[in-house]
């Protein structure tokens, strides 16, 4: 299910899906690499959306085209991937 994003201050341009019980994903499917760069940017939505909600579980819901800096960054903030084609 969708979730309306302005609900967490986010810009109408970021992309949420209810995966589960207090679980959010933030869907970035694009043919590009994700880089470290972007990955920052990832970390700074899902403190953002925790911040609204402590409760949440984010994860990120991309393609498998993520350099490795970008997977150790979202792995040690806890973000989970979610690999979809």
């Amino acid at each position: 299910m969708q979730i309306h994003p302005t609900n967490y201050g986010l810009p109408a341009a970021t992309k949420l899906q209810e995966i589960g019980y207090n679980h959010l994903a933030i869907v970035r499917v694009i043919k590009s690499r994700i880089i470290q760069k972007e990955a920052l940017k990832i970390v700074e939505t899902a403190q953002q959306i925790t911040g609204v909600n402590p409760g949440l579980k984010v994860s990120l819901m991309c393609t498998p085209n993520i350099c490795s800096k970008s997977k150790a960054l979202l792995q040690k903030e806890g973000i989970e991937l979610i690999y979809v084609q």
